[in-house]
């Protein structure tokens, strides 16, 4: 099972926005990942994102709900209820999961941790790419600055904040393909496992 703990905390995000939650409002948005029933579906179409039993997978996608993930998720509440999930939905076995505390807080004994990196410039160009083709154009320099504040963010924030986690293997993705990245953490999964 591949799991995206980012489209959680999107998830969360699009549902406080719909609400009128106050952003700003720890406690209610603590209340609100304690209420939702987040769910995560690998299909042939990708992963498809649930909340309240709804598909949000590309209400999730929106810039406005990207903008507004990095102060949610910095949300004591909301990333303990969260990683609970996660924690529960890993121990099942056989799970790939992909976010920014993954290796230092979710799973740190995790049997294989990965840090992808890219250039700030080349991630921006894929996410320009990615709006353009779901009907959401944006321009490239917005993609970029977002991208770089939110880097910014979650590396500076006092609850879980981006970093390699011990042991994590750094494949720097700038100039792969998704198909090479792949081929390359599979490979090195398969040399280790023997």
């Amino acid at each position: 099972l591949y799991i995206d703990t980012g489209a959680m905390y999107r998830a969360v995000t699009l549902e406080a926005m719909r609400q009128g939650v106050d952003l700003d409002c720890p406690e209610a948005l603590t209340a609100l990942a304690a209420a939702l029933d987040i769910r995560l579906e690998s299909t042939s179409q990708g992963l498809r994102v649930y909340c309240n039993g709804k598909d949000v997978s590309e209400a999730i996608r929106d810039p406005e709900v990207s903008r507004n993930t990095s102060p949610v998720a910095e949300t004591p509440g909301v990333r303990r209820r969260l990683v609970e999930l996660q924690r529960a939905m890993g121990r099942q076995g056989g799970v790939i999961m992909e976010g920014r505390d993954i290796g230092t807080v979710v799973f740190p004994d995790a049997d294989f941790k990965f840090f992808l990196t890219a250039k700030a410039e080349e991630r921006a160009r894929r996410r320009h790419l990615e709006l353009e083709e779901t009907g959401r154009p944006q321009a490239f320099e917005s993609v970029l600055r977002d991208l770089e504040e939110r880097d910014r963010r979650d590396s500076t924030r006092s609850v879980s904040p981006l970093r390699r986690a011990p042991k994590a293997i750094e494949v720097d993705t700038t100039v792969l393909t998704l198909d090479q990245v792949i081929e390359k953490i599979a490979g090195i999964v398969e040399g280790r496992a023997e």
